[in-house]
């Protein structure tokens, strides 16, 4: 079994990149990391996709599990920057 292992400190090893800063963020650019935020490169939004665009729109996706893992954790972020973590409130998050 051959596993991937990616340096991300002197004595630090990570498997498939899990656990370690997206190789698009710099902290110089960006400033604190904030899990909820893309730091790729800019795409169009799925919104603003036409049905003739589609097929080139999902070639430019990463579809393996880290990408597909990665998306998912973002959406929890956001998710909970905008629901639970709020300074007033409510049920309204687990309704």
């Amino acid at each position: 079994m051959c596993f991937l292992l990616l340096p991300i400190g002197e004595d630090e090893v990570t498997y498939f990149g899990i656990g370690a800063y997206p190789v698009e963020y710099n902290r110089r650019i960006h400033g604190p990391y904030d899990p909820a935020r893309f730091y790729g490169k800019p795409d169009t939004a799925f919104g603003e996709v036409k049905i003739g665009e589609l097929p080139a729109w999902l070639s430019r996706r990463r579809l393996n599990p880290v990408a597909m893992s990665r998306a998912a954790s973002r959406g929890y972020w956001r998710w909970f920057q905008k629901y639970v973590a709020v300074r007033y409130g409510a049920a309204a998050p687990y309704v």
